[in-house]
């Protein structure tokens, strides 16, 4: 297999998916969550809350969720693209009240209707 990492202009296509996912995630945004995640049922997000398979129970839990306390500021995030079409964003966060970290990990492959997150695993890293 042949292809370049870090294509600039397509780190910065995949950069603005996640920026626009942060913000939708601050705003609770879920009409723009559930876009940003693939419309499958091979989608999988894993979390503190579990296993979520498939982009309806996905949704589910944007839509059920209690907000409260979902505020965090973005520490750093990397973002590595691999040719045109697939990518890996990883990111720390503080949240306020937690003495941890928070880390995100996503996996983005460009679709048709554009970058979607087609896995997503959220954990929080305790204070030492």
């Amino acid at each position: 297999m042949n292809f370049e990492i870090n294509i600039p202009e397509v780190v910065a296509e995949v950069a603005e998916a996640h920026r626009r996912y942060e913000r939708a995630l601050s705003a609770n945004d879920v009409d723009v969550l559930n876009s940003l995640f693939w419309n499958s049922e091979h989608t999988v997000r894993y979390g503190s809350n579990g296993t979520l398979v498939g982009h309806a129970a996905i949704s589910a839990f944007r839509r059920g969720r209690n907000i409260k306390g979902i505020e965090r500021t973005v520490l750093k995030t990397f973002v590595t693209t691999f040719g045109r079409d697939f990518a890996v964003t990883n990111s720390e966060s503080k949240r306020p009240g937690f003495a941890g970290n928070g880390q995100q990990s996503q996996t983005w492959v460009r679709m048709q209707e554009g970058w979607r997150i087609v896995s997503a695993h959220v954990s929080d890293r305790p204070a030492p």
